[in-house]
């Protein structure tokens, strides 16, 4: 089962003034066994200590954490990543290497593999990224057909998998 979640379960307004309708809220939704944290202006976000927590707390419980874009700010604010390989936008590496120094922050891939923690660069890298998830999860016939589905040309090199 797939869904959404936002802190409050209500309506978020996006750039350019973008709804995005969650399923559920920090209150109510069901049990998660992969979190994708999303990017986009993530500045407020790191500010919220329930939003943070929640992170925070759901980490601990999940088969798989991922982010896109500055989702990665939030994962380090967060501590569920701490001193990994990671990656972001490349208009935001420089930021995420200062303010969270003991991460490894990658340039020039899509996206990082470090087993349960994936992180990837803008909007394109996390369509990578999660075709590289949905490979992990169920196969690579399954992502290649969901990316033929979506006429998507699924870059699978320009990645780091690190090896437990």
């Amino acid at each position: 089962m797939y869904f959404l979640i936002s802190e409050t379960g209500e309506t978020v307004t996006a750039r350019a003034g973008y709804r995005v309708i969650p399923d559920y809220g920090f209150h109510d939704h069901p049990k998660i066994d992969v979190l994708i944290v999303v990017g986009g202006v993530h500045t407020d976000e790191m500010d919220k200590p329930q939003v943070i927590d929640w992170i925070s707390r759901q980490a601990q419980k999940l088969t798989i954490v991922a982010s896109v874009c500055t989702g990665a700010f939030l994962l380090a604010q967060a501590k569920v990543i701490q001193s990994q390989k990671v990656t972001t936008h490349w208009e935001d590496i420089a930021d995420l290497r200062s303010l969270f120094p003991s991460l490894e922050v990658i340039e020039g891939v899509r996206w990082v593999d470090e087993g349960q923690l994936l992180t990837s660069g803008g909007i394109s890298a996390g369509i990578d990224m999660s075709l590289h998830l949905l490979s992990k999860l169920y196969g690579d016939a399954l992502a290649e057909k969901t990316a033929r589905q979506m006429e998507f040309a699924w870059t699978k090199k320009l990645m780091i998998v690190v090896d437990d």
